[in-house]
């Protein structure tokens, strides 16, 4: 079986509140990624930022 590219999991941060709203699989090496997804919060959507926990 053949492998696929290596991936890691981070987390989405709101760029308004600075909640951690949502955890997903990028491919390795992503460096940014930028996503418009629903703050439960403000009850809206709003942009969302790749946070790697450290």
């Amino acid at each position: 079986m053949a492998k696929g590219p290596a991936r890691e999991w981070v987390w989405l941060v709101c760029t308004e509140t600075r909640d951690q709203n949502y955890r997903t699989q990028v491919k390795a090496g992503t460096k940014k990624l930028e996503l418009v997804k629903y703050s439960p919060r403000l009850r809206k959507r709003t942009l969302h930022k790749i946070s790697r926990k450290k």
